[in-house]
């Protein structure tokens, strides 16, 4: 018993040290605080992150019309996007959009805090490459592969139900907006084997069409984000026009809600087995018209 107590004598100030490491280590593996005040960002930090590892959102977040995530947004603060409240927070990492406000970056490194500048996506390597940056940031990773791995089967679903026959197709939203062939919406159409007709209009990088422009381009199909719009303004007007609702019925349209396609991450699975539901559906359409013809 005599030598026992010795060693343990011996051996106190090691056990004390083990135990000073051992409280000490949850507070040094405690997770980073991060903040996003760019939607996009948003959606890739509610989908990777630790819900404690997020302080707050931006202010789109929570738009169910834009936000694909928008309820799980609803447990976080809402953030204004302007550099008040992120220096009241103090979080360890900001996430933000490279083309958001300079000015609120700027000031927020020279208050030292860091700040991760995100492009906004135009392909799906590029949100393949942004989920493995944040994946890496929050340290989830294996978050980032998972997600990887989810829309890298929806490709290939896609690609097996691609249609069969080239079609131009045009991405039309309100007040004649026509989304750029340089965009994520293209790559998600040319994963289905279609292409955006943007282009021909010169408009590469999107922009404003008028209806005149719209209707003589004679797009093979029209991809919207809602399937019956309701003339709420000028804006939505426009896709109410006779010209357009005649030429292109629903069977020439596909209805993809903007939520799906504004961002990349978790929704791109959703995006893309609804683009390819939508070809398939047209088709099938098409052929049963083709076949009552013959008849």
């Amino acid at each position: 018993m005599t030598g026992m107590l010795q060693r343990l004598r011996l051996l106190a100030p090691t056990l004390v040290l083990l135990g000073l490491v051992i409280t000490l280590r949850p507070a040094d593996a405690a997770p980073k605080r991060f903040a996003s005040i760019n939607m996009c960002t948003d959606q890739l930090l509610l989908t990777l992150a630790d819900p404690e590892q997020i302080v707050g959102l931006g202010p789109y977040a929570r738009d169910p019309h834009m936000s694909w995530l928008a309820k799980e947004a609803e447990r976080y603060p809402k953030l204004s996007g302007e550099a008040e409240d992120l220096l009241m927070l103090a979080p360890d990492v900001i996430l933000a959009g490279r083309y958001g406000k300079r000015a609120t970056r700027e000031l927020l490194r020279a208050k030292r805090l860091p700040v991760e500048e995100f492009d906004s996506p135009r392909t799906i390597d590029d949100v393949k490459a942004q989920i493995l940056r944040v994946g890496q940031l929050v340290g989830h990773p294996e978050r980032s592969e998972a997600l990887i791995g989810d829309i890298d089967r929806a490709i290939a679903r896609a690609t097996a139900m691609a249609s069969r026959r080239h079609a131009r197709v045009l991405a039309l939203s309100r007040r004649g907006w026509v989304t750029g062939g340089d965009s994520l919406i293209s790559s998600l159409l040319k994963t289905v084997g279609l292409s955006n007709a943007a282009s021909e209009l010169g408009l590469a990088y999107g922009g404003f069409a008028s209806l005149e422009a719209i209707v003589a381009s004679r797009p093979d199909l029209l991809l919207v984000a809602e399937d019956r719009p309701e003339a709420e303004d000028q804006g939505k007007a426009l896709l109410l026009h006779p010209s357009i609702q005649n030429a292109y019925p629903p069977s020439r349209r596909i209805v993809v809600p903007e939520q799906l396609t504004i961002c990349g991450g978790a929704m791109l699975p959703v995006a893309l087995d609804r683009l390819a539901r939508a070809i398939e559906r047209i088709e099938r359409t098409r052929a049963a018209v083709n076949v009552g013809l013959q008849r």
